[in-house]
C-alpha cells in the first residue's frame, strides 16, 4: 500500500493537558462564578484544543472539574479516564497534591522530588500559567491547593511502568507538548530513559532489558532481579543501550526470544517486525546450511539447526550490545529463550 493511501491516525491530548483544562474551568467558576460547558487552553506549541466538561462539584472554598481523556488513536491505558482537578485557596503559594488515583514519588532519579505528587514539570508549569492568568483577570491572589484526581487510576497504574519507577498509588500526570501522537516510539524510549535514571539514582548493580513479557520473566528468575531492575526495552534495544552507555550501571542482561535476538545478533537496533527483519540468507551462510535461506521464521531455523544457532545468536548479540554501549564499564550478558520461557542459550 502506498503511504499516501494509509489512513491518518487521530491524535489525542495528554493527561497533563486535560488536568490543565480542568484547572482553568475550575478557577473560572471559583473566582469568576462562571460554570463552563467547555474550556479552551493554549498548549506549549500554540495549539488551542477545546475540552468538554464531564464532571462538576463544589463546596465552600473549592471547585472540582473533570474532563474525560481522549488519547486519539494511541493505545494509551488512560484513554477514557476522568481527569479531575480540585482547586481551593491556600495560605501562600501553589501546591500540588495527589488525589485518588494519582501516584506519589518514592524513588530518586525522576524529575519530581521524592514525596511529591507524580505530576511532571511541564503539566505543573501549564497549570501554574493558568493560575497566573486567571488571578490577574479576576484580581485574585494566586495562592492555591491543586489536587489532581483520577478515579480508578491506582488499578490502571499497575499496567504502566510506574510501580517499577517507584511511583506508588496511582498514575502520573504526564506530557511535554499536551499532545498524544499515536504509537509514539519517543514516548516508549523516554520511559526507558526514566527507568535507567531511577536505576542510576538507586545505585542498582544489575539491570535487564527484555523484548517481551516471557523473556522478562525468564531473565528475572534467572538472576533473581527485583522489579525495579527490569527495564522495559521491548523492541528498542538501541534506545536502551545508547542511553545506558552514557549513564552506565555495572551489569546489563539483554534477553529475548529467538526471533528478535537473531535480529540483534545481525546488528539490528530496532527489533520491531515492521522495521527490521531476520536475514535468512545470512543465517544460511554463517551456519553453513543452505536450507536456512528459505526458512520462514528464526524459530523454524532453530528447529533445523538446534542449539548451535542459539549459541551463535547470543554470542553475536553480545558483540552488538557492546558496540552500541561503547563502554567497558558495563558487563553484558545475553539470554535467548523459547516461547515457553525456557532458556535456549546464554553467554
Amino acid at each position: 500500500m502506498e503511504v499516501s493511501k494509509l489512513p491518518s491516525l487521530r491524535r489525542g491530548w495528554t493527561t497533563g493537558a486535560c488536568a490543565t483544562a480542568a484547572v482553568r474551568a475550575a478557577l473560572t467558576q471559583l473566582w469568576g462564578g462562571l460554570q463552563l460547558d467547555q474550556v479552551q487552553i493554549t498548549l506549549p506549541k500554540g495549539e488551542q484544543p477545546i475540552f468538554q466538561i464531564a464532571h462538576r462539584d463544589s463546596r465552600d472554598g473549592w471547585v472540582e472539574i473533570g474532563i474525560t481523556k481522549d488519547a486519539g488513536d494511541d493505545p494509551d491505558v488512560t484513554h477514557g479516564a476522568l481527569i479531575i482537578a480540585r482547586v481551593s485557596r491556600s495560605d501562600s503559594g501553589i501546591y500540588f497534591h495527589a488525589g485518588e488515583g494519582v501516584g506519589t514519588i518514592t524513588k530518586a532519579g525522576l524529575p519530581i522530588a521524592v514525596g511529591e505528587a507524580a505530576i511532571n514539570p511541564v503539566p505543573r508549569q501549564m497549570m501554574m500559567a493558568q493560575v497566573e492568568e486567571l488571578a490577574n483577570l479576576y484580581a485574585q491572589s494566586p495562592d492555591l491547593d491543586i489536587t489532581i484526581i483520577i478515579p480508578g487510576g491506582a488499578a490502571v497504574a499497575l499496567k504502566t511502568w510506574n510501580p517499577r519507577l517507584g511511583i506508588v498509588g496511582g498514575l502520573s500526570v504526564l506530557g511535554t507538548t499536551g499532545i498524544v501522537r499515536p504509537f509514539s516510539c519517543a514516548a516508549w524510549i523516554a520511559s526507558i530513559h526514566r527507568g535507567i535514571d531511577v536505576a542510576c539514582a538507586e545505585r542498582t548493580e544489575h539491570v535487564a532489558g527484555c523484548t517481551g513479557a516471557t523473556s522478562e520473566r525468564a531473565v528475572q528468575a534467572l538472576h533473581a532481579l527485583p522489579d525495579t531492575a527490569m527495564l522495559d526495552m521491548g523492541d528498542f534495544a538501541g534506545g536502551l543501550m545508547k542511553y545506558l552507555g552514557r549513564h552506565p550501571v555495572p551489569r546489563l542482561t539483554v534477553g529475548g526470544g529467538i526471533g528478535k535476538m537473531t535480529k540483534l545478533a545481525q546488528g539490528k537496533r530496532d527489533l520491531h517486525s515492521g522495521r527490521s527483519q531476520v536475514d535468512f540468507q545470512h543465517l544460511a551462510d554463517v551456519m553453513g546450511q543452505p536450507n536456512l535461506a528459505t526458512a520462514n521464521t528464526a524459530l523454524e531455523a532453530y528447529t533445523l539447526v538446534g542449539p548451535d544457532l542459539a549459541q551463535w545468536v547470543v554470542q553475536k548479540s553480545l558483540l552488538n550490545c557492546q558496540s552500541i554501549l561503547k563502554t567497558d564499564e558495563i558487563a553484558v550478558d545475553c539470554v535467548v529463550i523459547d516461547r515457553a520461557g525456557l532458556i535456549l542459550a546464554r553467554t
